[in-house]
């Protein structure tokens, strides 16, 4: 699809934007909130010499000032922020992009019966889910390997 540009939301220690960056040579930019895993994630990113901007901070202030257009937004971050995250992901969203959100399914327990100190968790993901699959502007389907991968792309 000729990958450009990518924005990633949890960049935990930069494995997925390394690879991204290596295997799509794209401009790739990610988010991590939390510093050890930025910093984790700086020096991996420097071990491989790829050229990631990195930008540490809480994604639900950082995508706002961020200018479109991504070719792909993947999200593995915060499971319960991906519906806070929703509009500015598809505001930053190409025509023809994906947004690929990562572990949409838990353990199962998204389609299923969740364990009682998880059922707020798992009620975001089916919140963001059901947004997703009711917005018209996108077509999304399930990959059920992993946690689960949703990839929408935009009409």
């Amino acid at each position: 699809m000729g990958a450009d540009r990518i924005l990633e939301v949890g960049t935990g220690e930069g494995l997925t934007a390394i690879a991204l960056s290596l295997g799509l040579g794209a401009e790739v930019t990610t988010i991590e909130r939390d510093a050890a895993r930025a910093r984790r994630a700086r020096e991996n990113i420097a071990a491989f010499g790829c050229d990631i901007r990195l930008i540490e901070g809480d994604a639900a202030e950082i995508l706002p000032c961020l200018e479109g257009p991504y070719t792909i937004i993947f999200l593995d971050g915060p499971k319960a922020q991906y519906k806070n995250y929703f509009q500015e992901c598809k505001r930053l969203l190409g025509h023809g992009g994906l947004l690929v959100s990562d572990d949409v399914l838990l353990y199962g327990w998204v389609r299923g019966d969740p364990p009682k100190k998880r059922r707020m968790l798992i009620e975001h993901i089916r919140e963001y889910l059901n947004l997703l699959q009711s917005d018209p502007d996108f077509e999304t389907q399930i990959f059920e390997f992993g946690e689960g991968v949703a990839v929408s792309k935009k009409l």
